[in-house]
């Protein structure tokens, strides 16, 4: 599905990643993790770019228009799959179907309430699932997220990326919580300082070894089996 094989990865001038071989198949859900400058949304912004079309992106920041409802930033999700006439049509009075639709996501990610509230007058935990329901809305097979999550508490975040992750068939998510990772991925990729020093099936690891990519800037590779 994704594939490096000794690649020099970065943005700008900048070399994040000088000599990176890797490959996620399909069907994975992997957890990046990492400090903050490892490299997690350099490595997402990559994968993005190898198979964009296929991808359900969810980028750090949200990228949602704050003055426009939460309705209408979900549907966003769907313009690359619907006629410039029909998305003109649903933004200036939505269809039945995709009021139907939506709400029934939002309900899911419990802004049913919220459904036609700007984006700049909710708090940050409903901002960031309004931006999970635009990439979910996008119907597309391969989650990518960068830290979608972050500003949930962990029950919330957790029910949430299980909602996130059933709905796709592979998944690569940049996360800050170690317990999280652990519940959610069958993968973990652990990053420091633009190198894989950790690469491993979720149950062979525990809290403990995920916290030691966190402690040491010089953290060496650890293999699992």
């Amino acid at each position: 599905m994704f594939h490096f094989q000794q690649a020099q990865l970065g943005h700008g001038d900048q070399v994040v990643f000088s000599n990176l071989t890797l490959t996620i198949e399909q069907g994975e859900k992997v957890a990046l993790l990492g400090p903050s400058g490892a490299g997690k949304s350099t490595l997402l912004n990559a994968l993005r770019n190898q198979q964009e079309s296929a991808c359900a992106w969810c980028p750090q920041a949200g990228a949602l228009v704050p003055m426009l409802s939460v309705f209408h930033n979900i549907y966003m999700g769907a313009l690359s799959r619907n006629s410039t006439l029909t998305n003109l049509r649903n933004l200036i009075a939505p269809s039945r179907h995709e009021r139907e639709q939506i709400g029934a996501l939002a309900t899911d990610l419990s802004l049913h309430d919220k459904l036609f509230t700007s984006i700049d007058q909710l708090s940050g935990g409903q901002a960031q699932r309004a931006a999970l329901g635009r990439a979910l809305y996008t119907q597309r097979p391969i989650l990518l997220a960068d830290e979608p999550v972050s500003s949930l508490d962990e029950h919330q975040g957790l029910a949430l990326l299980t909602l996130s992750l059933a709905r796709h068939d592979s998944a690569v998510i940049a996360l800050h919580d170690r317990a999280l990772a652990l519940a959610c991925s069958d993968r973990i990729i652990g990053l420091n300082h633009g190198k894989v020093v950790l690469d491993a099936a979720t149950h062979s690891l525990s809290l403990s070894d995920l916290d030691a990519l966190y402690q040491d800037a010089s953290y060496q590779h650890l293999s699992y089996q």
